[in-house]
């Protein structure tokens, strides 16, 4: 049979963060109360955390609306019309059924239909999976603006007398519009899976095992801290160093250092472990947000270029991790 060629579609030379968005719980859950239920303190969870506050969302608001108020603020920013949108891509673990994704949902809440959309799931790591498959479709020709969200709703997964993970989580959303650029904006993601540690953090039981014994109670997070934190702490690194080797710079060349808000001691051995000087600044938006899973990334860029907006233009390193286990880090140019 003759060979007919194909017609190859040619995207942008490089891609971009052109804004973001964000949307938070409306409620600041203290400390004090949760430290109840799990025979804990304040000072207790501030000095193994760092969270002093957390934001969660009231019963009727749902992770898809706290997408959807992300979204649109970061396509407004982006001064693009919703209907240039090509992909819509949700990073997410709280979507409310099976099927059909958040995403299809989000899409036409904010008026990008027809875009293509689907959900990631890829826990903590999600938000930079996402922003790697941005950069890949704009430059490939599938897409010009690409919509990427991080959105969490763990409230609903919590067991309040949990001592692993329950008193970390919290409620947002964050949104990154990607698009076309003249410069490199988005440096080549390092991204993998080690999925020997598949049960280190996840669930405490199935849906189906819910089901089957509703005595058992709605499934709920739960992770082994130790295995978690030190995976993190000497694993992550390593990647995080991979990540600006990729990009062709030194750790002193970064404005900001912007890791996935899963504890401030592994934030801060990070820190130390990069050698990063005095002039990158650092986000730690835990303090006051929690853990957000997908969303904890885009929620504290959003924050840091808020709090400084001379950001604005430097490089950033951002790096998620979580469930799978799974790892993703790049750098990028803060919008």
């Amino acid at each position: 049979m003759a060979h007919v060629p194909l017609k190859i579609s040619e995207g942008a030379k490089f891609s971009r963060i052109y804004a973001l968005g964000a949307a938070r719980g409306s409620l600041s859950v203290t400390n004090d109360d949760i430290a109840g239920p799990i025979d804990s303190s304040d000072e207790w969870i501030r000095q193994r955390t760092g969270v002093i506050t957390r934001k969660r969302a009231t019963k009727d608001v749902t992770a898809a609306d706290l997408a959807t108020e992300a979204a649109k603020e970061a396509i407004a920013k982006a001064g693009i019309k919703p209907e240039q949108i090509d992909i819509v891509l949700i990073s997410t673990i709280s979507n409310t059924v099976q099927t059909p994704s958040m995403a299809a949902l989000v899409a036409d809440r904010v008026g990008a239909t027809p875009a293509a959309a689907y959900d990631i799931s890829a826990a903590c790591a999600g938000y930079t999976y996402g922003i790697a498959q941005a950069d890949a479709f704009i430059r490939s020709g599938l897409a010009q603006y690409v919509l990427v969200i991080g959105a969490e709703k763990l409230s609903e997964v919590v067991e309040p007398t949990d001592r692993t993970i329950s008193f970390l989580l919290g409620d947002g959303a964050g949104a990154a519009v990607v698009g076309p650029s003249d410069y490199p904006g988005i440096a080549k993601t390092v991204w993998g899976s080690d999925g020997g540690k598949w049960d280190a953090v996840g669930m405490n039981h199935t849906l189906i095992e819910f089901r089957d014994n509703p005595e058992l109670g709605w499934p709920t997070l739960r992770q082994e801290g130790q295995t978690v934190f030190r995976w993190a702490v000497w694993e992550m690194a390593k990647v995080a160093q991979k990540a600006l080797e990729e990009a062709g710079i030194t750790s002193d060349q970064l404005a900001a250092f912007i890791p996935h808000q899963a504890n401030m001691r592994i934030i801060d051995e990070f820190a130390k472990q990069l050698k990063l000087p005095d002039s990158v600044v650092i986000a730690r938006d835990i303090e006051t947000t929690g853990n957000t899973s997908a969303a904890s990334i885009p929620l504290a860029t959003h924050r840091l270029l808020e709090e400084h907006p001379e950001l604005s233009g430097g490089l950033a390193l951002e790096i998620g991790f979580g469930a799978g286990l799974v790892y993703g880090a790049q750098v990028v140019v803060l919008p």
